[in-house]
């Protein structure tokens, strides 16, 4: 076994009590089988995935819901396989074609067809963690997952927005996001939250039926460089890294271009690229981006792209730009900051968990007051930009180790108090 199997053993061992077992669901990455570039979501359940094999090896076991709503084990080892393929295709400059997605798809998932639960052996206690909202808005289906496994469950929250804002929602996202979390506070002994923000919203929806919860901030990895800037997109830019969806904001963004190339002329306004896919309810956001013509070269939207691609277009822009309504944390501003970039935000709570002091924090409603940050902070000798940069001397990145400590001390106190009851 080499030095770091033999490290990451002896630290399993330490970090949780004899007899504990762990079963991480990874059904959403199996289900974005024929996806080429993650979500958020995504990112975090093989964030999880990562951080467990390294820090729980001997405690670790994976298992899924596949495509086909089949429920079972999976083989370590094709889940790594698996895990690697996923991350290899994430990175990747070359998009791979629809039939090679699909061969690959077809090859994963034949590697991960689910296995028998095997019976718990005398003394053991099993675990069950999720980190994504997958199938929870069908409670028969995780109570039969927890029966099968004899096991208790512990969930990651990721925000409250669908239920506390549902106008933002895709349509009937309200009711079915309180069915997932009436099913987290039917059946789970302990929940993290990603945010002191949704930690208060949380316990605030389930009142006294709410089991324990812990705040664990998600963690923040550098993302890779070294491409070039996608063709047209020219410094100074600023990046906007987020699905397009109406909480999101864009509308604003695409407004203040337009005023700007209004006052300042073509040549002295600067670029803006939106980064992320097309979501739902954006009629008016598609409407500007395909036929306003005043913003037409200066505002680029870009999706399916790779890591690196992200990261040197994050690292070479004047400031991201999060003007969002409502967020349950803000990983988009912590890989900014880490990146060494400004970050320019809605004064949200949870963005100011993600930013501490570091950012601009603006009212998503305060156009004029955008435009002007936007406008100086374009400019070499922006005195507020270098402010900010000089406040990120201070700032400490949350990390993913210190978020999967939080998990497995949660794990160890219910593992304490010995509470099967739900």
């Amino acid at each position: 076994m080499a030095t770091r199997d033999r490290a990451a053993l002896a630290t399993g061992l330490q970090v949780l009590p004899d007899g504990v077992e762990i079963i991480l669901d990874i059904s959403r990455l199996l289900s974005r089988t024929l996806h080429a570039m993650p979500t958020g979501i995504d990112r975090v359940e093989l964030v999880y995935a990562r951080q467990l094999i390294d820090k729980i090896p001997n405690r670790l076991h994976f298992a899924a819901v596949n495509p086909l709503g089949l429920y079972g084990r999976l083989p370590t080892e094709a889940v790594l396989r698996f895990i690697a393929e996923t991350e290899a295709r994430w990175s990747s400059a070359r998009s791979l074609s629809r039939r090679e997605m699909l061969v690959a798809a077809g090859r994963s998932l034949a590697s991960l067809r689910p296995r028998p639960v095997p019976r718990r052996a005398a003394g053991s206690r099993r675990y069950y963690i999720q980190a994504s909202p997958h199938h929870l808005d069908r409670p028969e289906r995780v109570q039969a997952k927890l029966q099968a496994e004899g096991a208790r469950f512990v969930c990651l929250v990721h925000d409250l927005i669908p239920i506390e804002y549902p106008e933002y929602a895709r349509p009937n996202g309200a009711d079915t996001h309180r069915r997932r979390i009436a099913t987290m506070g039917a059946f789970a002994q302990g929940l993290i939250a990603n945010s002191q923000a949704t930690a208060d919203s949380l316990t605030a929806f389930l009142g006294e039926s709410a089991p324990p919860v812990r705040v664990a901030h998600l963690g923040c990895d550098p993302l890779p460089s070294g491409a070039a800037l996608p063709a047209g997109l020219t410094p100074p830019y600023f990046v906007v890294l987020s699905t397009i969806e109406p909480r999101k904001n864009h509308l604003l963004l695409l407004n203040i271009w337009r005023r700007m190339v209004e006052t300042l002329g073509p040549e002295a306004t600067p670029q803006l690229a939106i980064v992320g896919r097309r979501g739902w309810e954006n009629e008016n956001v598609i409407d500007m981006l395909e036929r306003c013509d005043s913003i037409k070269g200066h505002v680029h939207e870009l999706s399916g792209l790779p890591d690196h691609m992200v990261g040197t277009l994050l690292r070479n822009a004047r400031a991201l730009l999060c003007p969002s309504f409502a967020e349950g944390f803000g990983m988009p501003v912590t890989e900014a900051l880490l990146s060494g970039t400004p970050a320019l935000c809605s004064d949200l709570p949870a963005l100011r968990e993600a930013g501490g002091t570091v950012p601009e924090f603006l009212d998503p409603l305060d156009g004029p007051g955008w435009l002007a940050a936007i406008t100086d902070y374009a400019h070499d000798g922006s005195a507020a930009r270098l402010r900010q940069i000089e406040r990120m001397q201070d700032w400490t990145p949350p990390t993913w180790d210190a978020h999967i400590a939080t998990v497995l001390d949660l794990v160890r106190d219910i593992d304490a108090r010995g509470d099967m009851a739900k």
